[in-house]
C-alpha cells in the first residue's frame, strides 16, 4: 500500500490521506469518514485504516480525512461532500464509509451529492447530529447500495432507528456481537465494510 498526505479543496482546512493499492493502478475509492473530531476522531482511527487496508489489498483506493475545524455537523457534511467530489474527479467509481459520527457525515453527504457515490457504508451508526441533520431521513433519499453495520452491545450511539429503517429499505445490514468501538473485531469489521465496499465497485 502506498500512502499520499494532500489537501481536499474547498472553503475549509481539510487534510486527507490517500491509500492506494501497490499496482497504483486502482479505478475505484472509497472516501472514508472519521468519527467525532471532539472525541479525538480522526483520519488514523484503528477501523478506517483496517478497512483501508482491506480495500487496498483488493486493488480499491481509500481517502481519509480530517474535518475542518468544528461546525455542528454542516460543515463536516460539506467536507464529506468535498472529498467525494475530488474522488469522483480522478476515479471511476466511488464509495463512502464513516464511522461513528462519520455515518451520520457520510449518509447526509452522499444523499445530497451530485452525482451520489455508487455505495455507503455506515458503522456504528448515529441517528442525527441535529434536529435538521438526520442520518434516518437521509437513508431515503440515497440511490446507491447502502450497507449497515451494528453492534449489539453499542450503547454508545442511537443506532437503533438507523438499523431499522434500512431493514425496512431492505438495505444490506450486518450484525456483530460488539460494543461501540469494535474492540477486538477490527478485522471483522474490515471483512464486512470492505468486502461490502470492494465488490459493489469492482467492475460492472
Amino acid at each position: 500500500m502506498n500512502s499520499e498526505d494532500l489537501p481536499i479543496p474547498g472553503g475549509r482546512d481539510v487534510r486527507a490521506t490517500l491509500d492506494t493499492p501497490a499496482s497504483d493502478d486502482a479505478d475505484a475509492v472509497v472516501v472514508a469518514c472519521p468519527p467525532h473530531p471532539q472525541h479525538r476522531g480522526h483520519r488514523g482511527d484503528a477501523r478506517l485504516t483496517a478497512v483501508s487496508e482491506f480495500l487496498t489489498d483488493r486493488g480499491v483506493a481509500c481517502l481519509r480525512f480530517d474535518y475542518g475545524d468544528w461546525d455542528e455537523g454542516y460543515g463536516e457534511r460539506e467536507d464529506a461532500r468535498n472529498a467525494l467530489r475530488w474522488a469522483r474527479d480522478r476515479y471511476d467509481r466511488v464509495g463512502i464509509f464513516g464511522f461513528s459520527f462519520g455515518t451520520a457525515v457520510a449518509a447526509l453527504a452522499a444523499s445530497t451529492v451530485e452525482p451520489q457515490p455508487d455505495a455507503v457504508s455506515l458503522l456504528a451508526p448515529t441517528d442525527r447530529l441535529a434536529e435538521d441533520l438526520d442520518t434516518v431521513a437521509a437513508l431515503d433519499d440515497i440511490e446507491a447500495p447502502v450497507q449497515v453495520v451494528y453492534g449489539t452491545r453499542d450503547d454508545t450511539v442511537n443506532w437503533k432507528p438507523v438499523v431499522e429503517r434500512a431493514r425496512e429499505l431492505e438495505y444490506d445490514v450486518v450484525e456483530l456481537s460488539a460494543d461501540h468501538f469494535f474492540v477486538g473485531q477490527h478485522a471483522k469489521v474490515a471483512d464486512a465494510v470492505g468486502g461490502f465496499l470492494a465488490e459493489e465497485l469492482g467492475e460492472r
